[in-house]
């Protein structure tokens, strides 16, 4: 029987095209055999899947509900303006009114509109250095952000770990930004959205906070929002928020117009309707009372999870962590974070090697770990069972000579069998 989330017409795939279909299930086989720690990776509902899968695909829809370039657009309006109207109700604080564009097709591409919407070639952008958790998009210059603008990186502090608000402050007073930007990759705590507010309005710089990491948090009430401080905010809709692959923007409603002409026509051509209904079914599974109960699980994992990573001699970034990520330095174990990668994968523990503040090892070698728990949240796992796979995790790290292979395996598949990612059903 084909699988229910699939839909009727996955049997077509697999006759028409085998090779791909293999490809398909294969990766499905791997997602249900073993652990997702990738922090910025989730398991989509089934619904979500039948809206990317579904005949949206097939529209072009230029331009926004009511404005299209073509003709036949009124289902994707309907999609659109659908999850418009999701997307205010669930970020907008205290009833203020907010902006939502659901069209960019990625982080970075939300974030090329913001740069596009506020700024001019050549402006100034001070934001969080890479290497101390930040993104590409944030000045580095093998990205647009930093070919194309000025960069001035900011960091954290080397004892504490935590951002350096009264650097941000210096740094902005000496370089005076257009804008400055707050979130990051591989930070694990809360950000002061105020503080960054007061430091921006102090030199007249724009606000932006790319919450592509910690919006579904935002989204359940476990951590503060940034909504009210910012600009305007840029997220992922695929990591804790648990939808499709793909970006969204909101904003002041005074900077709508600025940021719906930099997504188009300015950056992309027609959106994918598609992934906008897709994000606007997501949209409604957060405002779902049972997502807030998801989000604060999410943070108690990933705190436990680094309690048990530090009993492993992994020791945590900052202490420990206020989100869904742990960032783990194994300088103490002498174990690179690219070899600790490979050696979980071999165990069926999919993680992702990082640089930790002030590295000595060049970015693809890396000193720590990052490790996230939206995943297994979302397959129903609990504080116990971090600290089941914080143990698993510490056995295949130091298993230098692959001994351990087999018998961790063994462990992870055990556990993920009680918490399948999409449960067979019929």
């Amino acid at each position: 029987m084909t699988e229910v989330f699939w839909g009727p017409d996955f049997a077509a795939l697999q006759q028409r095209d085998p090779e791909i279909a293999d490809v398909v299930l294969g990766e499905l086989d791997r997602l249900r055999g073993g652990l997702q720690l990738i922090a910025s990776e989730n398991f989509t509902s089934p619904a979500v899947l039948a809206a990317l899968g579904s005949t949206l695909s097939n529209k072009y829809a230029e331009g926004y509900p009511g404005r299209r370039y073509y003709g036949g657009c009124q289902q994707v309006d309907r999609a659109e303006e659908i999850g418009i109207s999701r997307a205010k109700e669930l970020f907008a604080v205290d009833g203020a009114d907010i902006h939502a564009n659901l069209q960019p097709h990625s982080g970075a591409s939300a974030n090329l509109a913001a740069y596009a919407a506020l700024l001019k070639p050549g402006d100034t952008v001070l934001a969080m250095s890479l290497p101390h958790g930040g993104h590409l998009t944030h000045g580095a210059k093998v990205s647009f952000s930093g070919k194309w603008f000025t960069p001035v990186p900011y960091t954290v502090h080397a004892d504490s770990e935590l951002i350096d608000y009264d650097q941000v402050r210096d740094l902005a007073l000496e370089h005076r930004p257009q804008m400055i930007i707050a979130g990051a990759t591989a930070y694990p705590r809360l950000i002061d959205f105020a503080r960054f507010r007061e430091i921006a309005d102090e030199v007249g710089a724009w606000l932006m906070v790319d919450a592509a990491h910690f919006i579904g948090l935002v989204a359940g009430g476990a951590i503060p929002s940034p909504v009210p401080y910012a600009d305007v905010v840029t997220f992922t809709t695929h990591k804790v928020l648990r939808g499709p692959r793909g970006g969204m923007i909101v904003c002041r409603p005074e900077l709508a117009q600025r940021i719906d002409k930099a997504v188009f026509p300015f950056l992309q051509g027609g959106p994918l309707m598609h992934a906008v209904a897709a994000k606007a079914v997501a949209l409604q599974e957060c405002l779902d009372p049972t997502y807030r109960d998801y989000a604060r699980q999410v943070v108690v994992n990933a705190q436990t999870l680094a309690e048990g990573l530090a009993a492993e001699g992994m020791r945590p970034v900052s202490g420990g962590t206020d989100t869904h990520l742990v960032l783990a330095d194994l300088q103490g174990l002498g174990v690179t974070g690219a070899d600790a990668e490979v050696r979980c994968d071999a165990a069926r523990i999919t993680l992702n090697k990082n640089a930790i503040p002030y590295d000595p090892q060049p970015p693809m070698t890396a000193s720590g770990i990052r490790v996230g728990t939206p995943a297994v949240t979302t397959q129903g796992m609990t504080a116990t069972d971090m600290k089941d796979i914080a143990s698993l995790i510490g056995r295949a790290v130091r298993d230098t000579d692959g001994s351990a292979v087999e018998e961790v395996g063994e462990a992870v598949a055990a556990l993920v069998a009680r918490h399948p990612a999409y449960a067979r059903q019929g």
